[in-house]
């Protein structure tokens, strides 16, 4: 039985996040998102803390990012587990009430940080442990289709020889690993994808730019291009022999954990938007009756109180999401579901918001207007709105990416 309310045991870290949220990341949001490419140097010490949250307590984790693994052996027993995937996204919820872009500007909280917890194994745990990892997937040619992807991997001895080109790197430029995603051969499509964490440094691994973005202009997103790049063997994740039944669905192993915690982005930012949204309404004179019909209120007070409606769907979906990953339940359905309603969601209410708050919420002097920019990217990455729908009708059709494109 699944209880969608926050375990006990995660109470003090809720309130942590929201201390950070509320003390750190709100008050420095508006500098950062001035001050674009500019790292935010406030988070080093809070990076510090998480750290030391994360070795005091291994099965709550700390207040970021950080990634997560799932227990093989969860759920024979019978018993409901509330593990890491929960407790990550309850805290990635509060800290995105302070700034989306903050919490993707913490050192070693990347979703290349995901990647590795997922599918690496324990020597490649422990070499890497402590590292903050970037994950590099999107390229000029390969957007959404992450099977279509182009970068090579041609193996040479002890080492894998990386060529090709990554666009849209979330925190590249700053942190110490990427996770590259490449085939070993084109011919196999998508049993042939592999990821392989890339040092930075690596001879033939160059930062090309920095891109300027529409919003989380406080985290960096950077483009490479890697021109025989050398890699070792061990740097690769998983199995390094090609599987055309299982090959491809350990790499994607990775979305299953990541997008869930993507839609708590999501959920954090919408709730900060609804709870500016109410504060608004308040000082006008204008409190929804939750014992009224819709129709016999004003328009804002309606809107209102469907955008409120739609915020629990999505944190609901998230949850859930989390809940069967860390009780070892297939969640790709799920977590598909948690990102298409959580990102559809932080988009439509931010732009509601902004228009029902009319010139508060198009000026600076308010945080609606940058929350609106920074939603948009939260329907995108890590699997764009249409292809989160593509994925859900496949799963619930019982179709092949092949049968239904």
């Amino acid at each position: 039985m699944i209880n969608l309310e926050i375990p006990r045991k995660f109470n003090a870290l809720v309130r942590q996040a929201q201390e950070v949220a509320g003390e750190v990341l709100r008050p420095i949001s508006r500098k950062y998102d001035r001050a674009e490419h500019a790292r935010p140097v406030e988070l080093d010490m809070l990076a510090a803390v998480i750290d030391g949250m994360n070795e005091g307590n291994s099965e709550v984790g700390g207040t970021g990012a950080t990634g997560v693994r799932r227990d093989a052996n969860a759920g024979a027993d019978g018993v409901n587990r509330n593990g890491t995937n929960l407790s990550t996204a309850l805290s990635i919820m509060e800290l995105c009430w302070g700034d989306v872009g903050m919490l993707l500007s913490m050192p070693r909280q990347g979703l290349g940080n995901s990647a590795i917890a997922s599918v690496a194994n324990e020597e490649q745990l422990a070499r890497f442990k402590g590292r903050w990892a970037a994950m590099a997937i999107t390229e000029p040619g390969c957007g959404s289709d992450s099977a279509a992807i182009r970068t090579t991997a041609r193996l040479e001895g002890d080492h894998y020889v990386l060529n090709g080109e990554k666009i849209y790197v979330t925190a590249g430029d700053r942190a110490d690993l990427v996770v590259v995603w490449a085939t070993l051969d084109k011919s196999l499509g998508r049993a042939a994808i592999k990821s392989f964490v890339v040092e930075k440094g690596t001879p033939g691994f160059e930062l090309v730019r920095l891109e300027h973005k529409l919003g989380i202009r406080a985290s960096d997103t950077a483009a490479f291009v890697l021109t025989d790049c050398r890699v070792p063997k061990a740097n690769l994740l998983g199995d390094p022999d090609i599987n055309p039944e299982k090959s491809f669905a350990g790499v994607m192993q990775t979305f299953d954990n990541t997008r869930p915690l993507v839609a708590a982005m999501a959920v954090g930012l919408t709730r900060a938007c609804i709870e500016e949204m109410g504060r608004i309404l308040k000082e006008a004179g204008l409190s929804p009756d939750y014992n009224r019909p819709l129709h016999r209120q004003s328009a804002a007070a309606s809107e209102f109180v469907r955008m409120q409606a739609d915020y629990e769907a999505a944190r609901l979906l998230t949850m859930q999401a989390a809940w069967m990953a860390d009780n070892a339940q297939p969640n790709s359905l799920q977590a598909s579901l948690a990102k298409a309603k959580a990102g559809r969601t932080c988009v439509d209410v931010a732009l509601k918001c902004v228009e029902l708050a009319g010139s508060v919420g198009y000026t600076e002097n308010a945080l609606l207007e940058k929350w609106s920019r920074d939603a948009k990217i939260l329907d995108i990455f890590e699997g764009t709105q249409q292809i989160q729908l593509l994925i859900i009708a496949r799963r619930l059709l019982g179709k092949s990416s092949a049968e239904l494109k």
